[in-house]
């Protein structure tokens, strides 16, 4: 156990890629955490997509001996977080197990979105912060004016701005004395009873699920009976340790420290992320206050290609809301696709993140259907129907109205794009709100815009108009009635319920043109004509043919009576239209996945 007075529990917060990965890595290095041998770039993301993409996903804890160059020990809780909007949840967990933070901010592209979104999170929790710019070795690096903009944002004097190069080390030594000297022990009743949030968790198949803890109150100690006061579930602490960076076993946990306890539960739904462990019949009577639920934005039904694998899927999902307490799910069924889950995300990036783990981790082979947002069905009788897919919407005669979900959002551009900016929101039947110039070269932009037109392809939009300079972060901002419609995919008369979607009016015959164009490309020509179209209710907005395969009954007829052809032909026709009648259109898998692409 460690003096309360000499442990520092930070996080590293930043947007995406100013550098929080490096900078841990360098924290590693100059601490001795890890052998020179073992050390490598990103040491923190251990994901395989972390590392392939550069970016970091979920939020990782390490302990680091720190020797200050008065000669005192310290021990420094390092939480690495992400810096993407789908995953700030991660963030909120890990100000929840801190004291203070680390706000980078890279030198040569100043503050961003997600700079400011973090920085108020961080306020907002109480956390002391030290601001640091990064990336000063780089030609196009303007440190002085970055850090002017950092105290325009959250006070002091730019002498508080530390200035570092994560990549070449220089600077951080000092950054690792400013965490101890500016940043506080931590504040905990070391003889009261044991309270220790769990601010992540995830499933070992050998030990069950691993703990990350940080102890708020008391001490926790190996064989311990623990209690998870969320669930009531009781337990032994079979072992306790710290992460430095890997697990290493010690026999206690005291107030103010970061660590990980093994209880040998097997069950995945016992333990929850932001639930409070005490002792077992001696323990604390108050839970911790944990975190705000995330509150997924994006729904999308995740189907297996082989409808054996309806279980395999079940279980790789409950594995991963273990570790993802963000991804929500429900089995639901598809005419189209079989037995399936809709799953509800933060965002595109979440999704996409989730299906690539679901496909590597556990071995499956998915289908996406579209993403859709949470609408509100106000119905006649009175109710209100919360409709996560198209099937769910009400017959139109039974609503009255419904509602969309807005989202309040932040854009960071330069002055020049501000034309550009405004006309794409427009576009994306977006309100302005003010709008302030944090300098003569920057300005924050604030709109609120319905959430369906962001979460597709709004943030590729804005980089791509803004040639990558404009940054953006968003937050749920309640809902509003809008004319929205149900636009139905009908293959030879029966509605396609995997191709269904609800869209604002404005837009309904823009999507339907376009899916029975692409589907008139994807799915083969059967024997007979198919009708591909696109509805609204009873009402056709668009329509292509597929057309038949032709057999050539008459190819054997030469010469002689045209009767005979004729007679041939009508025979032909008659089994055609008998066909269309019973006869079933065959889509392929590759087709709806095609279909189905988000990028498109």
């Amino acid at each position: 156990m460690t003096d309360l007075a000499r442990i520092r529990n930070f996080c590293i917060i930043a947007h995406i890629d100013h550098g929080k990965s490096t900078l841990a890595d360098r924290f590693l290095q100059l601490t001795g955490a890890v052998a020179e041998r073992d050390m490598r770039h990103q040491l923190l993301d251990t994901m395989d997509l972390e590392r392939e993409r550069g970016i970091t996903i979920k939020a990782n804890a390490v302990r680091l001996d720190y020797t200050a160059t008065n000669g005192a020990r310290y021990a420094l809780n390092l939480i690495d977080t992400p810096g993407h909007v789908d995953f700030s949840y991660e963030v909120s967990r890990s100000l929840a197990a801190a004291e203070g933070a680390i706000l980078v901010v890279d030198a040569t592209q100043g503050i961003e979105a997600q700079t400011l979104a973090n920085a108020y999170l961080a306020i907002e929790n109480g956390l002391d912060i030290i601001p640091v710019v990064n990336k000063i070795d780089l030609p196009a690096a303007e440190p002085d004016q970055v850090a002017d903009q950092i105290v325009g944002v959250i006070g002091g004097s730019g002498d508080d701005v530390l200035r570092v190069s994560a990549k070449t080390g220089a600077g951080v030594p000092e950054l690792l004395e400013a965490i101890v000297a500016r940043l506080p022990a931590p504040t905990a009743d070391v003889t009261g009873p044991l309270r220790a949030l769990v601010f992540d968790s995830y499933y070992d198949p050998y030990r069950g699920v691993v703990c990350h803890v940080r102890v708020v109150d008391g001490t926790l100690a190996r064989g311990d009976q623990i209690l998870y006061m969320a669930t009531a579930e009781t337990a032994t602490a079979d072992e306790v340790g710290t992460l430095t960076p890997s697990p290493s076993p010690g026999g206690r946990l005291g107030a103010g420290e970061v660590g990980y306890v093994i209880s040998g539960i097997k069950e995945i739904d016992l333990i929850r992320v932001g639930d409070t462990i005490t002792h077992a019949g001696r323990g604390a009577v108050t839970a911790l206050a944990g975190y705000r639920e995330p509150k997924p934005m994006v729904f999308s039904g995740l189907f297996p290609t082989e409808g054996d694998d309806f279980e395999r899927l079940r279980e790789a999902l409950e594995k991963l809301r273990l570790n993802d307490s963000a991804l929500v799910y429900q089995a639901e069924t598809s005419r189209a696709l079989g037995f399936g889950f809709r799953c509800g995300f933060l965002g595109l990036l979440h999704m996409e993140i989730v299906r690539e783990r679901l496909e590597r981790e556990y071995d499956l082979d998915l289908v996406a259907t579209a993403p859709s947002v949470e609408y509100r069905a106000n119905l006649t009788e009175g109710s209100v129907l919360d409709v996560r897919s198209p099937q769910d919407l009400p017959d139109p005669v039974r609503l009255t109205s419904v509602s969309e979900p807005m989202v309040r959002v932040m854009i960071l551009t330069p002055t020049e794009f501000v034309g550009t900016v405004m006309e794409l929101v427009r576009l994306r039947r977006g309100e302005m709100g003010d709008m302030t110039y944090l300098g003569p070269e920057r300005v924050e932009l604030h709109y609120r815009i319905p959430l369906a037109e962001v979460v597709f392809d709004f943030f590729d939009q804005l980089k791509s108009r803004t040639r990558g300079y404009a940054s953006l972060d968003y937050e749920p901002s309640g809902y509003q009635e809008a004319d929205l419609v149900k636009v139905e995919i009908l293959l030879n008369g029966t509605p396609v319920d995997a191709f269904s979607t609800i869209v604002h009016r404005s837009r309904a015959f823009n999507y339907g043109r376009a899916m029975v164009d692409r589907l008139r490309q994807l799915i083969p020509r059967q024997l007979f004509d198919i009708p591909v179209q696109a509805a609204i209710g009873p009402r056709v907005i668009a329509r292509e043919t597929i057309k038949a395969k032709r057999k050539d009954v008459i190819a054997k007829c030469y010469g002689g009576d045209i009767t005979r052809k004729r007679k041939l032909l009508e025979k032909q026709k008659a089994g055609k239209r008998r066909m269309k009648m019973v006869g079933n259109v065959e889509v392929p898998q590759e087709a709806f996945i095609s279909a189905l692409r988000i990028d498109e």
